[in-house]
């Protein structure tokens, strides 16, 4: 969560910009995905968003558990 902050503020952007997320967790542990879904969604607050939560078997670093895909749109400036 805190990259995405990062990088939604290099572009310009911030979480009132987000229009979807899509969260992956390596896992198919009900728990794992749900713990997930929590953080990202407190980061959220009261900006609610379309966005999918899915278990998979691996994502692409060794050890990473928790991948979080972020839809902004920012007007050019």
């Amino acid at each position: 969560v805190e990259n995405m902050l990062v990088a939604l503020d290099a572009a310009g952007a911030g979480i009132a910009d987000v229009a979807s997320t899509r969260v992956l967790v390596a896992s198919s542990e009900r728990r794992d995905l749900v713990a997930a879904w929590e953080v990202v969604r407190a980061a959220f607050g009261e900006h609610d968003v379309p966005s999918t939560l899915m278990g998979v078997a691996a994502l692409g670093y060794e050890d990473q558990l928790v991948e979080v895909e972020v839809v902004a749109a920012v007007r050019p400036g």
